[in-house]
């Protein structure tokens, strides 16, 4: 049974998927603590030490039998977590007990093992966003023709399509894409530096052999598949990585909020709206509502998120030296939260792109009731073909969508700027004419091809090239 009467976190709770839990979980956490153990004493046996096969055999016996119970009954009496563990594995593995961390610091375990985390952390954000990204461009191709009202400070302007702002949305998740490939590739592992990041003690026991301290590096990088370790380090890896897997996460989040804030006032105006089940209940009082709930929830994470991202910051700014301990406790929370309120995130991005549903009269409607506004410059031109002056036809126009926003703002009335500029001769056109120039796909520029194009040449060669990752299907838990 579940006990209700101690803190647990939402992320856990409400949000995040069961797979990104796992890898931040203590399972992951402490059998890749083995792992590094297995591979650096593996390492020191290739390299000459006196270890043993029988010896390593053994630790591979009990990689992933963790003996919780003993680690932390020690840890109450040392009040040192990877001594700890040190201890509860040597009491599985007796005959190699004494070669487990063999000229290692905690950071040995505790900082590889975080580059590790991340690693895979990413991967698993890389592989939701790709799915993201191919639901938008589901999404965009279908409505690229579709003419929609464009806005520029909120304020309404030249026309658009539904598909092409879908465009934009996709585009900005383009740009963290590439950014979380660059950080991918860019992550290496700390390796075996020591205390201070000299290799003092491996220089030591392997009898100032400096390739050899090299060496070790190099191969525990391969084993753990990482295409090597960062150069130079103090007792841990810079801080300033965290910062950059960190800045990842606050660009997926300032991409997905903007999204929201898209699709919430497009939901106000009953354009767009984000998928609402058959028993949801959308307000405890208006009985009627729908609110958009997956959207702000989505925002509210993502202020989580993007705020997060000040912690590495700070860490990175603060530390002394080569190393010291005021990170520890930051990093805890800050690396693993980010990471769970992201994988939510994405599961309701996915979710909401998936069942997005689309009203196309009433964004007919609503483009219908601003569009003689925009087409007054296609009008004008009409009107100086037939035999207007420009100048004065410029000016006639000018007063005459002035007293049509009047009607319109003032008096409540419909627009009737068509019916003013065909009762003003200077025009020369019938009201016939005037609204059969008002077609939408005349106004919308190159926006259907631009969205085709970009998905064609840009979206669509990443999708087929990350093919095997795709086919993903959200659910939300609440």
């Amino acid at each position: 049974m579940a006990d209700h009467s101690r803190y647990t976190s939402p992320l856990t709770g409400r949000y995040a998927s069961e797979e990104m839990q796992y890898i931040f979980s203590q399972d992951f956490k402490f059998r890749t603590w083995r792992r590094l153990w297995v591979a650096l004493a593996e390492t020191e046996r290739e390299l000459g030490l006196p270890i043993t096969e029988e010896q390593i055999s053994e630790l591979r016996a009990h990689q992933d039998e963790i003996n919780y119970a003993e680690a932390e009954k020690r840890e109450q009496e040392v009040r040192h977590d990877v001594m700890s563990h040190v201890y509860a594995y040597g009491l599985q593995c007796p005959n190699a007990r004494g070669i487990i961390h063999l000229g290692a610091t905690s950071c040995y375990v505790g900082d590889n093992t975080d580059l590790i985390t991340m690693r895979e952390g990413l991967q698993l954000l890389r592989k939701k966003l790709l799915n993201v990204m191919q639901e938008l461009s589901d999404f965009a191709m279908k409505y690229r023709a579709l003419p929609t009202l464009a806005f520029t400070h909120f304020q309404p302007a030249q026309p658009t399509t539904v598909g092409k702002r879908a465009a934009l949305w996709l585009h900005d998740l383009l740009l963290d894409l590439e950014e979380l490939d660059f950080v991918l590739e860019s992550l290496r592992l700390l390796g075996s530096k020591g205390t201070t990041g000299t290799q003092a003690s491996f220089l030591e026991l392997f009898d100032g052999d400096h390739a050899k301290c090299r060496e070790l590096d190099c191969r525990i990088a391969r084993k753990m598949g990482f295409p090597g370790c960062y150069p130079v380090s103090g007792q841990t890896y810079s801080r300033k990585v965290d910062f950059r897997v960190l800045s990842v996460l606050s660009g997926i989040a300032q991409s997905a909020h903007k999204f929201t804030n898209d699709i919430r006032m497009l939901q106000h105006m009953k354009e767009v709206e984000e998928p609402f089940e058959k028993q949801q209940i959308g307000s405890s009082a208006m009985a009627y509502k729908r609110n958009p709930m997956r959207s702000e929830r989505i925002a509210s994470l993502a202020d989580f998120v993007m705020s997060d991202l000040m912690n590495p910051m700070l860490v990175a700014s603060t530390q002394w030296f080569e190393r010291t301990l005021d990170d520890s406790a930051n990093k805890r929370l800050s690396v693993p939260e980010g990471f769970l309120a992201i994988d939510g995130i994405l599961e309701l991005y996915l979710n909401v792109v998936d069942g997005l549903v689309v009203y196309p009269k009433v964004i007919e409607k609503h483009l219908m009731a601003e569009l003689p506004f925009m087409a007054t410059e296609n009008i004008m031109m009409d009107a100086v073909k037939a035999g207007g002056d420009r100048q004065e036809l410029h000016e006639r126009i000018r007063r005459l969508s002035m007293e049509a926003g009047r009607n319109v703002k003032v008096e409540g009335k419909d627009n009737n700027l068509l019916e003013l500029i065909a009762a003003d001769p200077s025009f020369q056109l019938s009201l016939e004419q005037l609204r059969a120039a008002m077609q939408p796909e005349r106004y919308v520029g190159r926006a259907p091809e631009q969205t085709e194009e970009f998905i064609r040449e840009v979206i669509h060669p990443i999708l087929e090239k990350n093919r095997g990752l795709l086919g993903l299907r959200a659910e939300i838990r609440v």
